[in-house]
This record gives structure tokens, C-alpha cells and sequence, in this order.
């Protein structure tokens, strides 16, 4: 009885080793999500001249520069804070306050508008539109190289959007993919506008 005691805090100390891992099927779908994103992204962006990158139908409406930007930007600090956030204890029983499905609809849905959070509004940080889409290819490489190799438990972390209000760190991943399509949407508004220019 005393050596099953001795053992028993060791067990207990290497149990968050193993930790649930995502599924075959929650890796699949992220990874195609993502995927397609990044095509709608590419291809809405491909081919435009100076004029067209930077044309602003007004003041308040961002450019498409300011539209990958933020794209771009978003990627990284979404992507970051779920790497934090995984470091940390796992929380078995918290749950999200939304499913998957409902973010991958409602982040797309442009007609609710918000306000970007300062460190993500365009700053010009980009020299060039191509730097600004290697910038994103290279990072968005970057998140489905994590989807498809990581043991984390996303399922087991959570942190808080400031609308969605609880998600785990899986929804995240999938907010990455669906805040793009929001974006793209945006920036192909500003395209349709009848005084975008035509070359």
C-alpha cells in the first residue's frame, strides 16, 4: 500500500502529458477552412495595380491595402496568443459559449460592423502590396503546419473574444479562417465600388 501511495503523485504529475489531442476529422476540417481562405484571399488580391491597392471610396472605408493588412496582421496575433494560451493549465471543464459552426457563419456575416482593436487598425506596415501577401501566405503556412502536426489540447484551452464572449483554442483557429473571408468580403466591396479604378 505505501509503494501504490509513492506512486501515485508521480502519475498524477505526467498525466497533463498526455493530453487530448485534436481529431482526425477537427484537423481536416480547420486545415481545409483555412486552406480555402487563403485561395478566396489570393485570388481577390491578384493582379491589382497601385491605384486599385490603394483606392479609398472615402474615409471611413478601408483600401484593399488596408483590408490585407489587417488580414495580415490578425493572422499573427490570433496565431500568437493561441501558442500562449496552450502553455497554460488545461480547464477540462470550462466550455465555449459558441460552437463551431456558428463562428465560421457569423464572423463572415458583414452585417454587424465592428471596430478593429488599435494594434490591428492598417499603419502602413508593409512597403508593398507583394510584402504584404508573402507577409500572410508565409503565416497562414505557418497555422496549417500547426493544425495539421500539433498534440496541443486546443479543446482545453479557452480564452475570450470581445463579442463571442468563451472560446477554446480550436475556435480560434477556426476564427483566423473565418475573419479572413470577412475581410476578403470587404475588400471585394470596395472593389465592386463604380469608381474603383479600372486599371
Amino acid at each position: 500500500m505505501k509503494k501504490l501511495i509513492c506512486i501515485l503523485p508521480l502519475t498524477l504529475a505526467v498525466a497533463p502529458v498526455f493530453a487530448a489531442s485534436l481529431t482526425q476529422a477537427e484537423r481536416d476540417r480547420a486545415v481545409a477552412e483555412l486552406t480555402a481562405s487563403r485561395q478566396q484571399f489570393l485570388d481577390s488580391v491578384a493582379g491589382l495595380s497601385a491605384a486599385q491597392w490603394n483606392f479609398k471610396p472615402d474615409e471611413k472605408t478601408w483600401s484593399v491595402a488596408e483590408c490585407a493588412e489587417h488580414i495580415a496582421l490578425s493572422e499573427d496575433l490570433i496565431f500568437g496568443s493561441v501558442t500562449k494560451i496552450v502553455q497554460a493549465p488545461a480547464a477540462p471543464d470550462q466550455k465555449s459559449a459558441v460552437t463551431d459552426d456558428f463562428i465560421l457563419k457569423a464572423v463572415v456575416d458583414r452585417s454587424h460592423k465592428f471596430q478593429a482593436p488599435e494594434q490591428l487598425r492598417p499603419k502602413q506596415t508593409f512597403a508593398t502590396p507583394q510584402e504584404t501577401i508573402d507577409h500572410f501566405k508565409q503565416s497562414r503556412e505557418r497555422t496549417i503546419a500547426y493544425v495539421r502536426d500539433t498534440q496541443d489540447d486546443l479543446r482545453g484551452h479557452f480564452f475570450d473574444h470581445p463579442v463571442l464572449k468563451t472560446m477554446d483554442a480550436y475556435q480560434w483557429i477556426l476564427l483566423l479562417s473565418a475573419h479572413s473571408q470577412r475581410h476578403t468580403a470587404q475588400l471585394n466591396e470596395v472593389k465592386a465600388n463604380p469608381n474603383f479604378p479600372k486599371e
